[in-house]
């Protein structure tokens, strides 16, 4: 790897380039929705400063009339002419803003297309489904950058497949198969399977999947995605990056069609306007799943919006890693002393010499966020750790992920983690990846007790694991921190790590 692109090499958000993407405003005017996203901070893991829905409905009944919705033509207007407001008093420059399906498939498009030019002053950008497809896939790299598979995108009126690998975006189809287009097909479910079987067979042969991953963007999917949450009880309800096994989509998608849209709704704080389009959506997945025979199906935030961002990035941002480059400028806005976690990563280097390229990457990560949260209570402190690794928008992390990283950082505050309101999700680790978390958080509250300068020239740490033997070498400068506290910290890390603790003086 490049050296500039080492987590611990110069900071993306200090590179001019990424300066300048460093509040970027995005608006995808989709057939269901119109949403305005204004990002924020280092270019290559976004933060949303800005994100705003309205469930314009603009391409509702548009298979049957071959005209954008009145009345999703006036809210969706309205929201622009909000957004465009918003922006100005932002002080953004010019919003960037796409129009997919509904708009580019109606006959009043193009009028639509000049009215919200001339009554908001926002240039409308129409683009065809390959290019919708590819754009989307660029999404799905930014948070994904080892993403290989299928991504699909489901919208109100079209559903967008496209192969990913490498980094790179490969072949992809367009395809009239968004939910408002199948309430149009006459003849009930049995009728709407031969249509959806149909068409997923022609862009089987432009996608060609075999036998991998799908990467699901949309909505739709996302309502899916969270009631097959609700159906097993999964303690996570993070749903970028969370993962669904074949046979249990199929399950769910029956469950769907078997409760009450109501009830579902209840349970999940879905929209009425959303929900209507779910079963729909369920038939086209059940499909896909069939026919594609996938391994497994993953979920993605990330989608267009991304996309849009990605497409504005020079290729080496594209190449960081995002959750080390978050991780980053977290700790240089709300740590202490910026720049202490490249210091204590590498004064604890000694007890993860084994660690695989992700638990390394996990390793860093937690570093960086150690001392994010100095701010909170005391009382606290653990929790808000826990909660703002598994619960912040972070690319390039996995369920699993989230939880070990939130684990360490709770132990960098707390020795114990019983009885934490937390423990339905430590069951995503198991046993070695529990006490690993436990030895990374106790190792970050040992070393941060030498916090004061560089832990490296205060002492340095040796071990050895089939000995079972952590050893501490002190240097003079180092004599005068290994007071009480800190010797009982490392008992306690020696104690994680079913070791014998030895101390001396170089």
């Amino acid at each position: 790897m490049i050296d500039d692109f080492e987590p611990f090499g110069r900071p993306l958000f200090e590179d001019p380039s990424a300066r300048a993407l460093s509040r970027v405003g995005v608006v995808d005017v989709g057939s269901n929705s119109v949403r305005m996203v204004v990002f924020d901070g280092a270019a290559r893991s976004p933060a949303y400063f800005y994100n705003e829905k309205v469930m314009a409905g603009l391409g509702k009944g548009l298979a049957q009339t071959g005209r954008l919705n009145p009345e999703g033509r006036i809210r969706a207007l309205a929201a622009l002419r909000r957004f465009a407001a918003l922006a100005d008093g932002m002080g953004i420059a010019p919003l960037t803003v796409v129009a997919t399906a509904a708009v580019r498939e109606a006959e009043d498009g193009p009028e639509f297309q000049a009215e919200v030019e001339r009554e908001t002053g926002l240039r409308l950008f129409v683009i065809d489904g390959q290019e919708e497809a590819r754009l989307t896939a660029q999404g799905v790299l930014l948070g994904w950058p080892d993403a290989s598979g299928i991504v699909c995108d489901i919208g109100g009126n079209s559903m967008e497949l496209a192969r990913i690998g490498k980094g790179k975006v490969g072949d992809r189809i367009s395809t009239p198969l968004g939910p408002f287009r199948l309430q149009q097909v006459e003849g009930g479910p049995e009728q709407r399977a031969k249509v959806i079987e149909r068409i997923l067979r022609k862009a089987r042969d432009i996608v060609k999947p075999e036998g991998e991953r799908l990467y699901l963007v949309g909505g739709s999917w996302r309502v899916i995605a969270r009631l097959d949450m609700e159906r097993r009880g999964y303690p996570l309800t993070v749903l970028h990056e969370y993962r669904m096994e074949p046979a249990a989509v199929l399950e769910t998608v029956d469950w769907i069609r078997r409760n009450d849209p109501a009830t579902l709704r209840s349970r999940t704080g879905t929209s009425a306007e959303r929900m209507e389009l779910v079963p729909l959506a369920g038939e086209v997945l059940s499909a896909m799943v069939q026919m594609f025979r996938l391994r497994e199906i993953d979920v993605s935030s990330y989608g267009i919006r991304e996309g849009l961002l990605y497409e504005q990035m020079p290729q080496r941002l594209r190449e960081r890693d995002p959750l080390i480059e978050a991780a980053r400028q977290m700790e240089a806005t709300q740590s202490r002393m910026p720049g202490f976690g490249k210091k204590l990563f590498t004064f604890l280097l000694p007890l993860f010499k084994d660690a695989d390229m992700e638990r390394s990457r996990l390793i860093k990560a937690a570093c960086l966020l150690h001392d994010t949260t100095w701010r909170s209570h005391p009382d606290y402190r653990a929790e808000v750790c826990f909660e703002n690794a598994t619960r912040a928008n972070l690319g390039g992390l996995d369920h699993p992920g989230r939880v070990f990283l939130g684990l360490s950082l709770l132990h960098r505050y707390k020795n114990s983690r019983s009885g934490s309101r937390f423990e339905a999700l430590f069951r995503l680790l198991n046993e070695d990846e529990l006490r690993q978390a436990e030895v990374l958080g106790k190792a970050m509250r040992f070393g941060a007790m030498f916090a004061l300068g560089d832990p490296n020239e205060a002492a340095a740490l040796r071990w050895q694991p089939k000995k079972k033997l952590l050893e501490l070498t002190l240097q003079p400068r180092g004599e005068a921190l290994f007071a009480e506290v800190a010797q009982a910290r490392f008992k306690s890390l020696a104690n994680a790590l079913g070791a014998t603790a030895t101390v001396r003086s170089a």
